[in-house]
């Protein structure tokens, strides 16, 4: 009776260790796009860098997770998070209430403006009369192509991109009046290249919560809040001991954590 009493006890043990192990003891799959610069993106020998991947690993050091990247096209990005092709989305995704009905957020990481860019020669005005019948370029499926449409779709000639290196491909051989995405991304990625030396930021920074949302947030899948809540943590605690700063310091001269 005390052998079978003990093989008892010792399953129900297991199966409570089993209903209560930590994240930490699996391997997250973190989802990106590989196609962002300077926050994600492939080197020449194939490897994905940028912020979001050097945020992405100091989380997962600091919640004491093992982690491993999958790279998805972006407009893929939230339905192959719910297919379980990885189990968290960190590729400068915004935080925006029509993206929360599908996944559930953490507190932001990041949070920069965007803007439009235009060719130094050109003289173009950013209002409803100085936009109308201006050809612009925004990436598929992103905030920034959102607001473009809601607020000057009407007027604009709106050309979409699978990738914002297509966009500023197409700026270049003229077939575009305007760009218009995250002002990081524009800056670092092509007005500081060679391409892009003889174009300028125009306008102002736009940041409306309405299209933009709350900031950039990692995404997880709808109820999984072990994940989402450990990622927090990491966040709080890489901002905190100084790991942040010196992953920021080493992509930018700014604080591109925001207000």
């Amino acid at each position: 009776m005390k052998r079978y009493l003990h093989i008892l006890l010792l399953l129900v043990f297991c199966i409570l260790f089993s209903a209560t192990a930590s994240v930490a003891d699996d391997v997250v799959r973190i989802g990106t796009e590989g196609a962002y610069p300077p926050f994600n993106y492939m080197d020449k020998d194939g490897n994905l860098k940028g912020f979001d991947i050097d945020i992405a690993e100091a989380l997962c050091e600091a919640a004491g997770m093992e982690c491993e990247f999958v790279t998805q096209s972006w407009e893929g990005m939230i339905p192959a998070l719910l297919a379980k092709k990885y189990d968290a989305i960190i590729a400068s995704m915004s935080i925006t209430e029509e993206r929360k009905k599908r996944v559930d957020f953490t507190e932001k990481y990041y949070q920069t403006p965007a803007r439009f860019v235009k060719h130094k020669d050109d003289d173009i005005e950013i209002s409803k009369e100085g936009l109308k019948g201006k050809t612009v370029g925004v990436q598929r499926a992103t905030v920034s192509a959102n607001f473009i449409n809601d607020n000057f779709g009407d007027i604009m000639n709106v050309r979409s991109y699978a990738t914002q290196e297509e966009a500023n491909m197409d700026m270049t051989s003229g077939r575009l009046d305007l760009l218009f995405a995250d002002a990081v991304v524009l800056q670092e990625g092509f007005l500081d290249t060679g391409p892009g030396e003889d174009y300028e930021f125009v306008g102002p920074g736009y940041t409306d919560e309405q299209w933009f949302g709350e900031g950039i947030g990692i995404a997880v899948r709808k109820g999984d809040d072990e994940l989402r809540e450990a990622f927090n943590k990491a966040i709080k605690q890489i901002r905190k001991d100084g790991t942040y700063k010196k992953i920021n310091d080493k992509y930018f001269d700014f604080d591109v954590y925001g207000d």
